[in-house]
């Protein structure tokens, strides 16, 4: 049975005649009847009572016109979707990323996407690396923005940008009178970072392990925003992502640079090797490298 034969059957029993249908179909009244002829001897059954100058479907011609009809009604509406897709009409984009990332980040770059392409769905799912790295391998996200490092040969991993890790001082501190902080400085300071299973925490306790720095540890933190208003309370001194930095004020750290080789962090894209982002997909991670090339700027 093959698609064109479902439409032919539907033009017969629309326009009660195989020459009508045949004209409408586009093709000569003899081969539109042979593909007839050919699926009413695979059913075993006559779909039509040929008449003199009219056809009329059988009674299992009209149990099988229903079903023509509704298969036909959704092969075309695929057809639709599925173009509407490739020109970016409708569809979704399910983005993993980080909560170090998303606030700062996203909120630009979704603004951009909606307005380039209004009938796409974004949804954002934030998570820790290891959860989002679960989701991308089992296909439930597009793709996931996270950090390095990330090791599984399964993945594909697209490198964004680098980002420098700041030190974040509480305003009045001593350090905040040097433009540069010697890391050697840090040695006494309490330090707050986030909790052990975010990324970020792992980061900034292993560059205090490469400089042999022994900082104690005052707080941890599930959230960046917690760790940047704790330092600004004056309660210790953390590293930040320079994305997240805020904006001088009352309730805002002050914010150095440690000399070279500063703490820095690889932001990267990661998706399963099977399955490559699809084209709104593509078109999100452009904006995304957009925002990163203007930001650095």
């Amino acid at each position: 049975m093959e698609m064109q034969q479902l439409r032919y059957v539907v033009a017969v029993a629309r326009t009660g005649n195989f020459s009508r249908a045949a004209e409408q179909c586009h093709v000569s009244q003899p081969s539109l009847s042979q593909q007839i002829l050919k699926l009413e001897d695979e059913l075993g059954e006559r779909l039509f009572d040929r008449l003199k100058r009219e056809a009329k479907p059988t009674p299992q011609g009209d149990l099988f016109l229903r079903r023509a009809v509704r298969i036909l009604e959704e092969v075309d509406a695929a057809k639709r979707e599925a173009q509407e897709a490739t020109e970016l009409l409708r569809g979704s984009v399910t983005v993993g990323v980080l909560p170090t990332i998303a606030p700062y980040l996203l909120p630009a770059v979704m603004v951009a996407f909606t307005k380039k392409f209004p009938g796409v769905e974004i949804v954002i799912q934030e998570d820790t690396t290891a959860r989002l790295l679960k989701l991308a391998l089992g296909y439930e996200i597009d793709f996931a923005l996270a950090s390095q490092p990330i090791r599984d040969e399964r993945l594909e991993i697209r490198e964004l940008f680098t980002e420098e890790l700041l030190l974040a001082l509480p305003p009045g501190h001593p350090l905040t009178a040097r433009r540069t902080v010697p890391v050697a400085a840090l040695e006494h300071e309490r330090l707050i970072v986030m909790k052990a299973d975010h990324c970020l925490g792992d980061q900034v306790l292993n560059f205090c392990s490469r400089r042999e720095l022994h900082p104690s540890i005052s707080f941890r933190s599930a959230q960046l925003e917690t760790v940047q208003a704790l330092v600004a309370s004056g309660l210790g001194i953390s590293l930040v992502p320079a994305m997240a930095a805020r904006r001088p004020g009352a309730n805002a750290p002050v914010y150095r640079s440690l000399p070279a080789p500063r703490p820095e962090r690889k932001i990267v894209a990661v998706w399963p090797q099977p399955r490559p982002p699809g084209r709104a997909a593509n078109e999100f991670l452009k904006l995304v490298s957009a925002r990163c090339a203007s930001s650095r700027a």
